[in-house]
């Protein structure tokens, strides 16, 4: 079975490498240019079953096998392929999410290239959205994919979800609207679309504002437009940074404990962001930890454990508000802040702006 699959895989990309290259036609010139830059993930794995949608290697198919394996982006653009990273998006860190973000913006100040499609693993694929719509500085589209399934899988969702984004990213609707997230024939922003599903194809929602568009026959159709401030109206610049400051994200739950918030300044955090309960609520059991980590110069922010919803005002419980922004947003946010400022109420501005 294993060299049987291994065959599959290899006369998979055989074809489409063909069916490809017939798919270009002689007014090619007139298409936009889209940049493809992959990182690894489920949408770059191979399994040794057709059947298997877990256990998995991500990441096995390279940058140029995945554009191969969809000959009708030829159609749609003239693509480059570059794979700037090769991992699980389990294992994403700062030092990729800074490379990848360096990387767009070089080539997004080419004239030559009209939009970029970064495609990643689905676990962590919300967090380099988000941070990418906060450092990119262009309003050329810079959009986000991945899928459940390994290519192997039958009725993998990766080709699709690659020509989706690559028809988003070439069209001149998308310009001005942010990194976005396109999956599943839905076009949502990278600040309000999350993971809500370990298993389902439809896993990405936009829970709180609802999508910016979708896609009818892969043609996108735009509805909504962003209205926090994102892309070149943001003040980060990632161009000399080759290291972000360090927030930690504390779970909050029954008879929680404020060891945590110790060991974090113990560690050396710069930052915690709580997953608070409710409506960003903090125990009676951390509140002494909280306020001394906040004593020590730790930026505190609270944030909601359910997902979604915004975080109240509240004199009991100590911190800056986490708006809208799910805490693993929150995190990215307040890493990008304390990288231009340590003052309070300008971070709490940036929370309410980003």
């Amino acid at each position: 079975m294993k060299t049987l699959n291994a065959g599959l895989v290899a006369a998979i990309v055989s074809i489409f490498s063909v069916t490809g290259a017939m798919a270009q036609t002689q007014d090619t010139y007139a298409l936009p240019t889209v940049a493809v830059l992959t990182t690894g993930g489920t949408i770059a794995g191979t399994a040794e079953q057709e059947t298997q949608t877990t256990g998995y290697k991500p990441g096995v198919l390279t940058a140029q096998a995945l554009i191969a394996s969809v000959p009708s982006l030829g159609k749609v653009a003239n693509v480059t392929a570059e794979q700037v990273a090769n991992v699980g998006s389990d294992n994403m860190d700062n030092e990729v999410l800074l490379k990848l973000a360096k990387r767009i913006n070089e080539l997004l100040k080419r004239p030559d290239i009209s939009g970029i499609v970064v495609t990643h693993g689905t676990d962590t694929l919300e967090e380099t959205a988000y941070f990418l719509n906060l450092v990119v500085k262009s309003d050329k589209p810079v959009v986000v994919t991945g899928s459940m399934r390994p290519a192997t899988a039958i009725g993998a969702d990766g080709p699709s979800n690659i020509l989706q984004a690559v028809s988003v990213a070439a069209a001149p609707e998308a310009k001005g609207r942010g990194v976005m997230v396109v999956l599943n024939d839905r076009i949502g922003s990278a600040r309000l679309t999350t993971k809500t599903d370990a298993n389902s194809l439809d896993t990405f929602k936009s829970v709180d504002g609802g999508y910016l568009g979708s896609l009818v026959n892969q043609q996108p159709q735009f509805e909504n437009r962003l209205a926090r401030q994102h892309t070149v109206d943001t003040p980060f610049d990632i161009a000399s940074l080759d290291s972000l400051p360090k927030v930690d994200i504390i779970y909050g739950y029954q008879n929680d404990n404020g060891y945590m918030y110790d060991a974090a300044v113990a560690h050396q955090a710069k930052g915690i962001v709580i997953a608070g309960v409710g409506a960003g609520s903090e125990s009676k059991f951390i509140l002494p930890s909280v306020r001394k980590a906040m004593e020590q110069g730790v930026v505190v922010v609270r944030s909601s454990r359910t997902g979604s919803g915004y975080v109240p005002a509240d004199e009991a419980y100590p911190g800056l508000l986490g708006d809208n922004l799910n805490p693993q947003k929150a995190r990215i946010l307040l890493m990008l802040a304390l990288t231009v400022t340590h003052d309070q109420a300008q971070i709490q501005d940036m929370f309410h702006r980003f």
